[in-house]
């Protein structure tokens, strides 16, 4: 059942952009459908656990937890909802690559073999997805692609921070997480709006409330899933299985027209994921 849980997460946040882009099309951009998703796992802990409000209001270590999470969920749900897949999907988990290099600045971790091997494997990955086809630099190259590189960046320095506030209660934590994922993007999605470069929320009609609440009903679902199997296996076994979400969102996505794979792609792809298993070897080490 735990590994089951942790299956069900990856599925639905592998297929996610599909939910995304259809609300999009109905004229709600990607950062208020983020909010909504995440205002249900929010109000639950913030009702069901009260004492988790009060442990994060009096502890501002939490509060970069809180950042990190909403900039991660507002740059990938973004990215995914408006950029190729594969590419977003990919460039996100060049995590692996941040996280040794914020492990080293806010843990004091020390770089073993693996972990340089790893960042090797993720650098020659992030190059051949980024590569121009009629050469140049590896750098992103459009606003998805971005997303997808410093959503990875922020959601490393989410788990780094995690691990630094492992003493926390996991109330706390997991509030601080949905209150960043919540407030980041309606923040975010404000601004925009504001300034004409995002729509302010809106839906084609009010049918389209029902599928909006199945949804957030998922998301939680999923999140209490991802706790539950976490919880019950060991850590590298956890980071293998999240990365089916790999699989899931560029399967979905070639057979759905999200994205595309090209031999550089494919060839990127692998090596980045290959990182990231590395790193789930490391912990098993450790």
């Amino acid at each position: 059942m735990a590994f089951l849980g942790l299956i069900f997460n990856a599925l639905v946040w592998g297929l996610s952009w599909w939910p995304f882009r259809q609300f999009q099309s109905a004229g709600l951009h990607p950062l208020w459908a983020t909010v909504s998703f995440f205002f249900l796992s929010w109000l639950v802990i913030l009702l069901l656990r009260r004492e988790a409000w009060r442990e994060l209001r009096s502890t501002p270590s939490l509060w970069p937890i809180m950042l990190a999470a909403g900039v991660t969920n507002t740059f990938f749900n973004w990215g995914v909802a408006t950029g190729d897949v594969v590419r977003v999907v990919l460039l996100f988990y060049l995590m692996p690559l941040w996280a040794v290099l914020l492990a080293r600045l806010i843990l004091g971790e020390h770089l073993t073999r693996l972990a340089l091997l790893r960042m090797a494997l993720a650098l020659g990955g992030a190059a051949a997805v980024l590569a121009p086809a009629g050469g140049g630099l590896p750098l992103p190259a459009s606003l998805s692609d971005w997303l997808g590189v410093l959503g990875g960046m922020s959601f490393a320095l989410n788990n780094v921070m995690l691990r630094r506030e492992a003493g926390r209660s996991p109330e706390a934590r997991a509030l601080a997480m949905f209150s960043g994922g919540v407030g980041v993007s309606a923040l975010a999605a404000t601004l925009m709006a504001s300034q004409g470069l995002a729509p302010w929320p809106a839906l084609a009609s009010l049918w389209w409330v029902l599928p909006l609440a199945g949804m957030a009903v998922l998301f939680f679902l999923s999140n209490l899933s991802l706790q539950y199997g976490a919880a019950r296996l060991p850590a590298n076994v956890t980071a293998i299985v999240m990365l089916c979400e790999v699989p899931f969102a560029a399967l979905s996505s070639l057979a759905w027209g999200g994205g595309t794979l090209g031999l550089r792609t494919a060839v990127g792809g692998l090596c980045i994921v290959g990182a990231a298993l590395l790193a789930a070897l490391e912990k098993r080490q450790g």
